[in-house]
């Protein structure tokens, strides 16, 4: 298989209010909107979220009903600092405050309308320790 994009959908009771909020919050580009579902570009040609309407005929049955539950989208920034800044002020949920992580991540969480944590981050250098603790050093 060779794959030519990559789109991450989420069941959700409120289509229109989800798109909202990531267009305003994000920037994303809606590139389909209808009422029960809606599609946004994550800044790179063929990589979409999708939101479908909860219990819409297009899910499988067993799973039309099922609430957003552990999900969580991540996006790569060049300036973590400025868009927990950015977000605070526009009045998006901060759930988690930024920091800096051993690892090599400085990041922070908000939570979308439908309880999605989007994992706002911005690769650092990691701690030289930490991967040598880890095996990593090299």
């Amino acid at each position: 298989m060779q794959v030519k994009g990559f789109g991450a959908g989420v069941l959700v009771e409120d289509v229109a209010a989800t798109t909202r909020y990531y267009r305003e919050y994000f920037g994303l580009a809606v590139t389909v909107e209808l009422d029960w579902f809606s599609s946004l570009n994550v800044g790179a040609p063929g990589y979409e979220i999708s939101f479908v309407k909860r219990g819409h005929e297009s899910t499988p049955e067993p799973y039309r009903w099922q609430e957003p539950a552990a999900a969580m989208f991540g996006f790569v920034v060049e300036d973590a600092a400025a868009e927990e800044k950015r977000l605070r002020e526009a009045g998006a949920e901060i759930v988690k405050p930024l920091v800096d992580e051993v690892y090599g991540q400085r990041h922070f969480f908000v939570r979308d309308p439908n309880g999605v944590l989007v994992d706002v981050i911005e690769p650092i250098a990691p701690d030289p320790q930490w991967l040598a603790e880890s095996g990593l050093a090299g």
